[in-house]
């Protein structure tokens, strides 16, 4: 399969294969380090497919194993809770 810069990566975020490929050239090595630069795998799926394209990515570009690339771990979204909540739970009751 031929792929473009113009490669939708992180589609949540629209993030092309330019934008990974840019922030892997600025020497950002770790999954992690290029979500934090170009919000890849900050969107509402957080990540769940842009990760393995972005580890796809440092695999070649470093020309090691896929298997060798660190893969974040996933973290659900967090959402504040009242502390009443737990009290009274959610109705009220």
């Amino acid at each position: 399969m031929a792929e473009n810069d113009d490669t939708l990566v992180c589609r949540c975020e629209d993030i092309t294969l330019a934008e990974v490929r840019k922030a892997i050239a600025d020497g950002y090595t770790t999954i992690d380090e290029i979500k934090r630069v170009t919000r890849a795998g900050m969107g509402p799926c957080q990540g769940r497919t842009c990760r393995s394209l972005i580890a796809t990515e440092l695999s070649r570009h470093f020309k090691i194993p896929r298997e060798e690339v660190l893969i974040p771990i996933y973290r659900p979204i967090v959402k504040p809770v009242k502390l009443g909540s737990f009290v009274k739970g959610e109705s009220g009751e």
